[in-house]
């Protein structure tokens, strides 16, 4: 199995079925903490294989480790179009108190392609009453749209009644909610979770903080993950608090590293940073797409997951390391057996 690099800086590589964890650690007889951990050197380009609970050996006192609070919601609901079709519905980001950036999708056999194509006949009939009426399309493809969502109580009640986690065909079971949820998550409000953070448990941070490394939060409320092969990011809601941006900077002038917990944090920090990398506070929505012709300039490190073939996030991989090591890296996931999705291993890229 190789990985080869395509024009825009993506990798191409084929995923077998065997490598895509379609179920928790924790019900793998793991602890969250004890996935695999690649560990890719930008200054040696080494490749080490290790795992997540000697996280803090791979970094040094000084270091500032910044995560996504972001909670998952349960963002999935059954729906029945005006025609009868059933669906499900993936409520994907709130752009205002009624109106939702969503995903219909139609039953469709397993192992069958999904395609994009016109929208349900709106309104579509949700439980307890609720509808959500198609509006517009949402950005450049067919995928997504803007509705209106009329709810019987406010759309986190109702949802905690009437939704599910987002799920894929990956998923050997519907597991709760409660496996989607980083230890450190407080605020609802993405859709799917932000889950490079997931190996962490109390016990690394506890060894992280114990040996001087900080930990500084960011919030940014992630999508549907589903895109297309051509589709870039879209908006998000991002937040980053003062206290965040002024540790980030200090680690800077002090000559220590900055290792984000996911491309959602790097999207938070460079969104809220100027063209030098100084970081500010920020709270509003990010529409920023991270290539290597952009670079990054607040990070240095990053901790992610493994990412689907050409996907829009290894533009942002090649802009943390470099295309030659991505390349390698995913060489090695691949023939180490390193499992994908948000119950997989991990993937750490340090300067």
């Amino acid at each position: 199995m190789t990985a080869t690099g395509v024009d825009d800086g993506r990798l191409a590589f084929d995923l077998p079925p065997t490598l895509e964890a379609g179920s928790p650690p924790e019900a793998r007889g793991l602890t969250r903490d004890a996935v695999k951990m690649l560990v890719a050197h930008r200054d040696t380009g080494a490749i080490e294989h290790s795992t997540f609970t000697v996280l803090p050996a791979f970094l040094e006192p000084g270091d500032l480790v910044v995560v996504n609070t972001s909670a998952t919601i349960p963002a999935a609901i059954d729906a029945v179009a005006a025609d009868g079709t059933p669906l499900v519905v993936h409520l994907s980001t709130q752009v205002s108190p009624e109106r939702w950036v969503i995903e219909p999708r139609r039953p469709i056999p397993r192992g069958t392609a999904r395609r994009a194509g016109p929208p349900p006949v709106s309104p579509l009939r949700l439980d307890d009453g609720a509808t959500a009426t198609i509006e517009e399309p949402y950005g450049t493809g067919s995928r997504l749209w803007l509705a209106r969502l009329r709810l019987p109580q406010r759309p986190l009640a109702w949802l905690a009644s009437h939704g599910r986690p987002i799920q894929y065909g990956y998923a050997e079971r519907p597991w709760p909610l409660s496996a989607y949820q980083n230890v450190y998550a407080l605020e609802p409000g993405s859709a799917e979770m932000p889950s490079a953070g997931r190996p962490f448990t109390p016990e690394v941070i506890t060894r992280l903080v114990a040996k001087g490394v900080g930990v500084s939060p960011i919030v940014l409320h992630t999508g549907v993950a589903s895109l297309e092969a051509d589709e870039l990011p879209y908006p998000e809601r991002a937040r980053v608090p003062a206290d965040t941006a002024e540790r980030v900077n200090a680690a800077h002038r002090l000559g220590h590293r900055v290792i984000a917990v996911g491309t959602t944090v790097v999207r938070a920090l460079e969104t809220a940073a100027d063209a030098a990398g100084v970081v500010g506070a920020y709270d509003g929505w990010t529409d920023l797409v991270i290539t290597p012709a952009r670079g990054v300039r607040t990070i240095d490190g990053l901790l992610t997951g493994w990412h689907e073939p050409e996907a829009s996030h290894l533009l942002m991989l090649e802009a943390v390391a470099d295309r030659a090591l991505l390349r390698r890296s995913y060489e090695a996931g691949l023939a180490g057996g390193y499992l994908w999705h948000e119950f997989g291993d991990v993937h750490l890229i340090l300067p």
